[in-house]
């Protein structure tokens, strides 16, 4: 398993979020959690991508205990260097810096762990490539259209070679057709490159593709 998170609690003073979460994800899968706003999902999701620590419970991703009970495994710059070798993020708005190429976008993230630029640039350059932006690479965010963005987000979601892409409403704020396109991409990347995805949704559209279907309420999946 890519991920095993057992009775994940997670409160906000005297609100309970998460009420005891299991959840497994194999790799290679696509897993869609859905449920209505306020259910928990993007607390979990920020706690199963490691930007939030549980309460309590077990988390393991990718063979490395997160957090174990009431503990936190890795802590300080070992937990960012895990969190940013081995987990991806794309979150509903592209977050690009506007100041940067398509491409300087993508490789942002290899620079940070310590990759050569000229290993960075060829990483981005490919991935640019498998989401359809061969053509855009010197583009800046602002001559880009919203699926083109959300496309750059994606490649440099993935150019690390993570273990697990986490996607929070990745296509809230496209078109319908533009949608589609974004769905179909995830599933090309996975088949292309065994990739596992964990993406929120409230789109039925998306959910209904996924391999599988997480439906939470009130801090339990049902």
């Amino acid at each position: 398993m890519i991920i095993s998170a057992r009775d994940i609690h997670k409160s906000f003073g005297t609100l309970e979020v998460l009420k005891g979460v299991d959840v497994e994800v194999a790799a290679g899968e696509v897993l869609a959690v859905t449920g209505p706003s306020g259910a928990g999902k993007t607390t979990l999701l920020q706690i199963l991508g490691t930007l939030s620590a549980p309460d309590s419970g077990l988390l393991e991703i990718d063979g490395t205990i997160v957090f174990d009970g009431t503990r936190r495994q890795l802590r300080g710059d070992s937990l960012a260097a895990f969190r940013g070798r081995r987990i991806g993020f794309v979150f509903q708005d592209h977050h690009l810096l506007p100041e940067f190429t398509a491409r300087e976008n993508v490789m942002i993230p290899a620079l940070i762990a310590g990759r050569p630029s000229q290993e960075a640039a060829r990483e981005a350059e490919r991935l640019l490539t498998l989401t359809g932006l061969q053509a855009r690479q010197e583009h800046k965010p602002s001559e880009l259209s919203g699926g083109e963005k959300q496309r750059v987000a994606i490649a440099r979601a993935l150019v690390n070679n993570p273990a697990v892409v986490f996607a929070d409403e990745p296509t809230g704020n496209l078109d319908s057709v533009t949608k589609q396109e974004i769905h179909n991409l995830f599933f090309n990347l996975r088949d292309t490159l065994s990739q596992t995805f964990v993406i929120v949704t409230h789109d039925p559209s998306l959910a209904a593709l996924c391999d599988r279907c997480l439906h939470m309420t009130d801090g339990r999946f049902e």
